[in-house]
Order: structure tokens, then sequence, then C-alpha cells
């Protein structure tokens, strides 16, 4: 796998440990008593509250490894070369590559048009033929 893919695959992966950890997080949050003119909230198993108390640090763990993940392929891609001017000059000779390429593509291709139109021609004959029971000529 390319290393662009990789970088996004781990983009993803952030983004789904993020997710979790917020919906998680959200999801067993303890209650708590917003305003005094509302009842006191039930109270929390002490289990409950020992897992609780646990999960944030194993999400945020794997969150960090996560984005330590990212940021050593971030460091393992290539330095661009010469800078801009380099790019610029390299992706100009990219697109005249591109555009012979593209030009040559454009002759086989009218060449097989032309082969085609040409087979086509034939078979019709060769039809017309077999349906009128001629010989060939």
């Amino acid at each position: 796998m390319d290393v662009i893919s990789q970088l996004q695959e781990q983009v993803n992966t952030i983004a789904s440990v993020a997710f979790n950890t917020f919906g998680t997080l959200q999801r067993d949050a303890p209650s708590v008593r917003l305003s005094a003119s509302y009842p006191e909230p039930p109270p929390n198993a002490a289990e409950d509250a020992a897992t609780f108390a646990e999960q944030p640090k194993q999400m945020s763990s794997a969150l960090v490894k996560a984005a330590k993940q990212f940021d050593a392929l971030v460091a393992g891609l290539p330095l661009p070369e010469g800078g801009e001017e380099a790019q610029l000059k390299r992706i100009a000779e990219l697109q005249a590559e591109n555009d012979a390429v593209g030009q040559e593509l454009q002759k086989q291709l009218e060449a097989a048009e032309k082969e085609l139109k040409l087979v086509q021609e034939l078979f019709s004959q060769a039809t017309d033929n077999c349906f009128n029971l001629k010989k060939p000529d």
C-alpha cells in the first residue's frame, strides 16, 4: 500500500477512534444534577463507576497511539527536491509526457476505428452473401 493510502487509512482510524471515544463517554458518563429544582439522579453502581474511570484512559491512549502512527507516516514522506521551481519543472515535464502519450493513444484509437469499420464492412458483405447464397467474389 502506498504512503498516501496509508495516511488516508490512518486518518480514518483516528476519526473512528475519536467518534467512538466521544460516543462512549457521552453514553457512559454518570448523571449530573443540573439544577436544584430537579431531583437527584440515581447513583451509579460501584462497578460502573470503576469501569467508567478506566475507559477515558484507554480511549485516550488509543487516540494518541493512532495520532503518533499518523505522525510517523508523515515523517516518512519524501521531502520535495529543489523547492517550488523544481516541482513546477517536473510538473511541466510530466504534462508534456502525458500529452505525447495522449497523442499516441489518439492515433491508435483512430487506426482501431478504421480497422473496425473495415471488419464491419467485410462482415456485412459476408452475411449478405450467406443470406443471398451468392458465391464470394
